[in-house]
């Protein structure tokens, strides 16, 4: 079993279903704007989405544990509360004012799973998990944007230790800082040699760095990442899950060997721009 691989075997994850994030239509009309979705989500199409979203990971063995507390529309996209390693759950300091209160929430059900926290992310350090990627299983990148600054990148890396090489990836302006624009919105590791990445937006040095470490990068057409592309879930090496809707990214994964199974996701994905790594907060692989 290990925590610091975004590729190998899926076999435990946190979800969060949008009747316990969306709440209402009431909930979803007094909040959707000032959290930048680009519409009101439809609670009952939304649900059902969920649904086979959940199906989908249930149906390849992966053990599903949910929150269950109201946190608002973006608490769906559990990923960005937390860091897992293989000492444990980090929780993160969210660089979205609205979601504040998202890590702490989840730091009961991670007791309840039997996983240790390790360590919190404090202000001013701003983390959020969508800008954490392992790499390899001794090396994690972290971008370093409007989401996650110097100082919580800093407690980061004393949590971790030495053990762990953390690789800061600048990320750039691009939508500003009202976006939802993190590490993992333009890159997604898919096995340990391979990855899906949006090259417009990836630093060069960064770049340069995965395919000298011999990774093969499935690049995603522009008309193709507004609609999540880039944004893929590993549930085991070149097994993958993304969002319809993205059939060149899909054709040219499938070229590099993967297999790759896809959800429909207009009212939790795409409204609020959270893929399938946003949807979930990977805790245990093999």
């Amino acid at each position: 079993m290990t925590r610091q691989s975004e590729v190998g075997r899926l076999t435990r994850v946190i979800l969060k279903a949008p009747r316990e994030a969306f709440e209402s239509a009431a909930a979803i009309d007094a909040q959707w704007r000032a959290l930048n979705f680009t519409e009101a989500p439809d609670l009952s199409r939304a649900a059902a989405e969920y649904e086979r979203f959940v199906d989908l990971l249930e149906g390849h063995e992966v053990a599903t544990a949910f929150l269950r507390d109201a946190g608002g529309l973006d608490s769906i996209y559990v990923r960005d509360a937390s860091v897992v390693c293989d000492r444990g759950a980090i929780l993160c300091s969210m660089g979205k004012p609205n979601r504040t209160g998202e890590p702490s929430a989840q730091a009961p059900l991670y007791g309840e799973l039997g996983v240790p926290l390790i360590g919190a992310i404090e202000p001013p350090g701003l983390l959020e998990g969508g800008d954490a990627a392992w790499i390899d299983e001794h090396t994690l990148a972290v971008g370093r944007g409007y989401r996650t600054n110097d100082e919580g990148i800093r407690q980061l890396r004393a949590i971790l230790g030495d053990a762990i090489d953390v690789v800061v990836v600048p990320l750039p302006h691009w939508r500003g800082p009202g976006d939802v624009f993190h590490l993992m919105s333009i890159l997604s590791p898919v096995d340990r040699d391979l990855a899906v990445v949006y090259a417009p937006l990836m630093p060069v040095p960064f770049r340069e760095a995965l395919m000298d470490r011999g990774i093969s990068l499935v690049e995603v057409p522009d008309d193709e990442f507004d609609t999540m592309g880039a944004n893929v879930l590993a549930i085991a090496p070149r097994t993958c899950i993304m969002l319809r809707g993205n059939p060149r990214t899909r054709e040219r994964l499938e070229r590099a060997g993967a297999q790759v199974f896809e959800y429909e996701g207009q009212e939790i994905s795409v409204k609020g721009g959270g893929g399938p790594t946003c949807l979930t907060r990977p805790i245990d692989r093999s």
